[in-house]
């Protein structure tokens, strides 16, 4: 297993991961189905170096982003010196290997050596499945907490609760 920056050429890959997702997801009949997210988005979260791969055995087995603000998420957060998970995903093929946690255990390290305080990600809607999994993998669920301002977030950011989750790393 090898985690790395993602690079241009894994943009369609991404790609399909998340439709591969957001299918789940509206199979599972969650409240909240991910939208199509924009390719400028993804394309600037790569140059940023903010676009992450899993690896193993050469394949993509999960992609995820990370932010280091997210104040329209995290209203109170301004100050916060924080890395923020978005965007999970995982490659069928690699279901049940617990990602969530080695993102996390990844987390801990790159906050360590960046001096962040805070590993922080949310989902919407009360998907309590998803609250334990986040818990399990030791995430502090927060609560749920209406969003007061959605404007420029995607999609599916509109009309739903955030679950708000958070490690706090040098505690």
């Amino acid at each position: 297993m090898t985690i790395k920056n993602s690079t241009i050429q894994d943009i369609d890959g991404i790609f399909k991961l998340y439709k591969i997702a957001s299918n789940y997801q509206r199979a599972k009949k969650t409240v909240v189905v991910w939208p199509d997210f924009e390719r400028e988005l993804v394309e600037n979260e790569i140059t940023q170096n903010r676009q992450f791969k899993l690896i193993i055995d050469g394949e993509i087995a999960c992609v995820w982003a990370v932010a280091f603000k997210d104040d329209q998420i995290w209203e109170n957060s301004k100050n916060h010196k924080a890395i923020y998970i978005h965007r999970i995903a995982t490659n069928p093929e690699f279901r049940g290997q617990d990602f969530v946690t080695k993102i996390v255990n990844w987390a801990k390290i790159y906050a360590a050596k960046n001096e962040i305080d805070f590993i922080r990600l949310d989902t919407l809607g009360h998907n309590t499945k998803l609250i334990s999994y986040y818990e399990k993998a030791g995430f502090n669920f927060l609560g749920m907490f209406t969003l007061n301002n959605t404007k420029g977030l995607p999609d599916h950011y509109h009309n739903q609760p955030a679950a708000l989750f958070q490690i706090e790393v040098n505690k």
